[in-house]
């Protein structure tokens, strides 16, 4: 991944066993350094396009198709505000059913893990009921509409009342992970026009600033405790 390239360095103290002296440093990436986006620019939509990530493609993909460079895979998951690339990066088709399948077995895949509720307006139009509301498998519906009565609820039927159609959806372990799944395929991504503002901005977050430990822009060097004073 091109941001840990990114990342300045730190120089620590030496805790090898095979080190030569107390004054040996061994260098690391100061993980410390975490650069996310302002929280005023995310809400700018001229400097953002709206990017469905294809199937099976990776950071560096989108990167490589987007900017030309795959080293650049760090733009896209910055702008695209995630933190932790495992959960919340889209797995392949392949790689979400193998997932599906070890979370649930086989025969778990078609469980019923929650009903959620279809879209259902009136004869003038109106919503009676949104779409994508979780309910149990009971849930019951009932609404008057031009001196009638519709209802699902079977018990109730008579006079100037009608059933309707089942008004909720059952969805299976396969379906939630997969819904899920395809929530984070929809990204967004910045714009080809602010590329190199954000690479020097991004330059300049990671430069160390002026300091004791500081040895050049991209290095700082940690207190040495296996030094003690005379």
């Amino acid at each position: 991944m091109g941001y840990f390239r990114e990342l300045p360095t730190l120089r620590y103290p030496s805790f090898l066993s095979d080190k030569n002296s107390s004054l040996d440093y061994v260098d690391a990436k100061n993980l410390f350094r975490r650069v996310k986006l302002r929280e005023d620019l995310q809400s700018i939509i001229t400097l953002f396009n709206k990017y469905e990530i294809p199937d099976g493609f990776r950071p560096d993909n989108v990167a490589e198709e987007l900017y030309g460079s795959d080293t650049l895979d760090y733009v896209v998951i910055v702008c695209a505000g995630i933190v932790n690339i495992r959960d919340e990066w889209p797995l392949s088709n392949q790689d979400l059913y193998e997932y599906s399948e070890n979370k649930y077995g086989v025969s778990g895949l078609t469980d019923i893990k929650y009903y959620e509720t279809k879209l259902v307006k009136d004869s003038s139009g109106k919503v009676i009921l949104p779409k994508g509301k979780r309910v149990d498998e009971n849930f019951k519906l009932s609404y008057y509409d031009g001196g009638i009565t519709y209802t699902n609820d079977l018990t109730k039927l008579g006079t100037n009342v009608a059933s309707i159609p089942n008004p909720i959806n059952a969805i299976s372990n396969y379906e939630y992970e997969t819904l899920r799944n395809e929530e984070k395929r929809n990204i967004f991504v910045l714009k080809n026009g602010f590329l190199q503002q954000f690479l020097d901005d991004f330059k300049e977050i990671m430069t160390y600033d002026e300091s004791s430990q500081k040895i050049d822009d991209n290095t700082a060097q940690t207190e040495n405790l296996n030094l003690s004073m005379p």
